[in-house]
C-alpha cells in the first residue's frame, strides 16, 4: 500500500524509524537490501548544524540510493530549526521531521524533543517555521504526552497539521514511560480520529502480525519501525509480504544472514573508518547474533580486537562453527 505525504508517494507505507546512533548510512544501505519505503537517518541537532558540527554534516549527508529519505532534527529554537531544514533539503533528503518525542535527559532539558509536549505554542511556532524554510514535506514525530495525565498527542496533531506538517508519527508511550511497559495503540487511534493528516503508528511493532494489527486497531495509515529491525533488517520485506500479500516469510538462513553482516561490516568502515568503524559494528554484532549458539563468547572476543582482518578472522571462525563456510575469505 503506497503512502503519500505531502507530493512524496512512498512506494509503501512501512518506515524504518529514526534512531541515533544505528540508522547511520551503512544500517540504511542494508535495510534498503529489504526494503523500498521510507528509511530514516539519525535525529540530528539543529543547533549542532547551526555550529558547522563535521560529525553532524556527516549525518545528513544523502546517498543517491537511499532515496526515498527522511531526516530528523530535533531543536527549540525555530529560526535555527528552519535554518537546519534549508542545509538538510540541499543535501537532498526528501523529508524533513521534527523530533517532539525523544525522551533521553540530555535533550529535554534543553526543551527539546519531548519538553516541546509541554509547550505547544512553542511547538506551533517551530513547525511553523521549519514548513516555511523548505520546499519538501515536514513531518512530525510525537509521543503521546508527558505523562498519563497530559495526553496532548490530539492537539499536537491537529497543531502540525494547521501549521502545514504533512504527517504525523505517534510513538504509544509517554515521555515519562521511556520504553518501558506496552505501547496503548488506542490512543494512536484517538489521535487518528482527530486529525486531517495522515498518521503513522509507532511502538512495540515487531512482527508482520503486529504491524497488520496496529493498522487494524488504530486505522493508521503507516507504521514505523525501530528496535524490532536491529538485527533485523529483513523484517521490512516480512512486513511487506504480509500486508501486501498476507503471506509470512521466514527468516533469512545463516548463510545470507553472514552475507548481510559481511556487508555491513565493510560498509561501516567505508564510511567511519577501522577504528571507529569496529568499534560501531560491536553492537550490530550483537543484536545480529543474538541466540545463535555460541554468541555470547563470540562477543566478549569481538569487543577486544581492533583491526579489520582480527574481526573478520573471528566473524569466519564463528561461521565455520555454525557450518558457514568463505564469506569471510
Amino acid at each position: 500500500m503506497k503512502l503519500q505525504i505531502g507530493d512524496v508517494t512512498l512506494p509503501n507505507n512501512i518506515i524504518l524509524a529514526p534512531m541515533a546512533g544505528v540508522t547511520d548510512a551503512p544500517f540504511r544501505r542494508i535495510v534498503r537490501i529489504y526494503h523500498q519505503g521510507l528509511v530514516s537517518g539519525e535525529m540530528v541537532s539543529a543547533t549542532a548544524l547551526h555550529y558547522q558540527s563535521k560529525r553532524t554534516q556527516e549525518l545528513i549527508m544523502v546517498r543517491a540510493e537511499e532515496h526515498p529519505v527522511s531526516v530528523q532534527i530535533f531543536g527549540s529554537n525555530p529560526q535555527i530549526m528552519a535554518e537546519a531544514a534549508r542545509v538538510i533539503e540541499a543535501q537532498g533528503a526528501d523529508i524533513i521531521d521534527i523530533n517532539m518525542g525523544c525522551p533521553v535527559p540530555k535533550v529535554v532539558k534543553n526543551n527539546e524533543g519531548a519538553a516541546l509536549l509541554r509547550d505547544l505554542p512553542l511547538a506551533a511556532k517551530i513547525i511553523a517555521a521549519v514548513v516555511a524554510a523548505v520546499n519538501i514535506p515536514v513531518t512530525v514525530k510525537c509521543r503521546l504526552g508527558w505523562d498519563d495525565a497530559n495526553f496532548v498527542a490530539p492537539e499536537l496533531a491537529k497543531i502540525a497539521a494547521d501549521n502545514g506538517a504533512k504527517a504525523i508519527t505517534v510513538h504509544g508511550r509517554t515521555r515519562n514511560q521511556f520504553y518501558q511497559g506496552k505501547a496503548d495503540w488506542q490512543k494512536i487511534s484517538i489521535v487518528k480520529q482527530q486529525t486531517s493528516i495522515p498518521v503513522i503508528g509507532n511502538g512495540d511493532i515487531d512482527s508482520p502480525q503486529a504491524a497488520r494489527l496496529i493498522i487494524e486497531q488504530t486505522h493508521c495509515d503507516g507504521v514505523m519501525i525501530g528496535q524490532a529491525a536491529m538485527g533485523h533488517p529483513w523484517l521490512f520485506k516480512q512486513v511487506a509480504a504480509y500486508l501486501e500479500e498476507g503471506q509470512l516469510l521466514a527468516d533469512p538462513d545463516l548463510h545470507e544472514k553472514f552475507t548481510v553482516i559481511n556487508h555491513h561490516l565493510d560498509w561501516q568502515i567505508d564510511y567511519a573508518g577501522v577504528e571507529r568503524g569496529v568499534k560501531e559494528m560491536r553492537k550490530h554484532f550483537a543484536w545480529y547474533f543474538k541466540g545463535l549458539p555460541g554468541a555470547a563468547a563470540f562477543r566478549d572476543r569481538i569487543n577486544h580486537l581492533k583491526t579489520l582482518a582480527e574481526v573478520k578472522d573471528e566473524l569466519a571462525s564463528f561461521a565455520a562453527s555454525l557450518g558457514i563456510l568463505g564469506i569471510f575469505e
